[in-house]
């Protein structure tokens, strides 16, 4: 492993932690030995740079720096991380991406080479943009990126035609999604997918097959309930659970519903609608002011078509599983009206797939714009 794969593996580690801060992973090396290493704290904590400066401490002098992303020069919740790798002494820095926000865009580098530290770019570009793609659309937006998850069978199916769904995957794919999860801001879901299955939608480390990764970080859970459908005793109402729920209901919900859903860690917000649901563009509007920069759409058809109809969505993840169920009434992935003609189907572009034992998951974005947000 290479330290800026070092880098790029600590950074991971950081995503769902940090949000509205980019996930960033740092390693100091000196003498062909690494002797600091650090992640993204949460915010108004300290940077990665930082982290790692830490740990090495008097070692940092004349280490050479390795970071996913080009160190901030500016004063935010933090000092700029640039002036604490001057006043270290290092000799040389490794970025594998300039930050592209309007707050550093360049000038990190520019004060580090002004100072007579050396600096370079690309190494891990691809890596690095892709890990903080959320980051990067919402420093362009101030919208989150919204990825749309869903686990089908062969034949396409989400579920039998009487609506029993588990479990369409097996153990390394349910794997996959509970680290997913807690590497998210938020897990968006629609009433009826809360009604059919009732889920927690938490991160526990034991689903993650890491038990050892304590606590995990619990996204929050979404909820879109136009008409307040949501019973009192779903498990995402439960105040056992770690984490907070968002309900983002409308004018059309019950009088009373307020009082009967509301309890510690339960969050209810009124939006309007847009043809006769909650507006998903504008709850993810609202998301994005609260500093959510990723959302897990775990839904069912009609809030897929929703999302996708709103243009709303920037990446799928489809688990496929092996199996075979049929049925015309069975539901699929994606429900609405949908197209007339299979020229004006929604291309997906650099498609990839993954083998997780049994199943296959396609990994692929939706749109023209590259996933980094320049072009959201």
């Amino acid at each position: 492993m290479s330290y800026m794969e070092r880098a790029l593996e600590l950074a991971r580690g950081a995503l769902g932690w940090c949000s509205p801060n980019p996930a960033v992973g740092a390693v100091l090396v000196k003498d062909g030995t690494i002797v600091g290493e650090g992640r993204t704290q949460p915010p108004g904590q300290a940077h990665a740079e930082v982290m790692a400066l830490r740990a090495a401490g008097s070692a940092a002098a004349g280490a050479s720096l390795y970071v996913t992303l080009e160190p901030c020069s500016h004063v935010g919740r933090t000092p700029p991380c640039t002036e604490a790798l001057i006043a270290a002494g290092v000799r040389d820095v490794h970025a594998a991406m300039l930050d592209p926000s309007p707050w550093v865009n360049g000038q990190g580098l520019q004060a580090l080479a002004a100072a007579g530290i050396a600096t370079t770019v690309g190494q891990g570009a691809d890596a690095a943009r892709r890990l903080n793609e959320g980051y990067f659309k919402w420093v362009a937006s101030r919208l989150p990126f919204v990825t749309l998850k869903y686990a089908m069978t062969a034949d396409g199916k989400i579920a039998t035609r009487t609506g029993s769904s588990f479990w369409i995957t097996g153990l390394e794919a349910r794997r996959a999604v509970a680290r997913l999860r807690a590497a998210s801001d938020a897990v968006l879901v629609g009433v009826g997918t809360v009604l059919a299955d009732d889920p927690q939608l938490t991160a526990r480390p034991g689903e993650m097959g890491e038990p050892e990764l304590e606590p995990a970080h619990q996204p929050l859970r979404v909820i879109l309930d136009t008409s307040g459908r949501i019973p009192a005793t779903a498990k995402m109402l439960s105040g056992d659970l770690p984490g907070t729920t968002l309900i983002c209901t409308s004018e059309r919900a019950p009088a009373g519903f307020r009082a009967r859903v509301a309890r510690p860690g339960v969050e209810i917000v009124t939006v309007p609608e847009q043809d006769g649901r909650v507006d998903v563009c504008v709850v993810l509007r609202l998301l994005g002011e609260r500093g959510v920069t990723s959302v897990l759409a775990e839904c069912g058809g009609t809030l897929a078509a929703s999302l996708l109809s709103a243009g709303a969505v920037d990446k799928i993840l489809g688990f496929v599983a092996p199996k075979i169920v049929g049925g015309a009434e069975a539901p699929t992935p994606v429900g609405g009206v949908g197209l007339e003609r299979m020229d004006r189907a929604i291309e997906l572009r650099d498609p990839t797939w993954t083998v997780l034992g049994r199943d296959a998951l396609l990994t692929a974005y939706v749109g023209v714009g590259a996933p980094d947000g320049e072009e959201a």
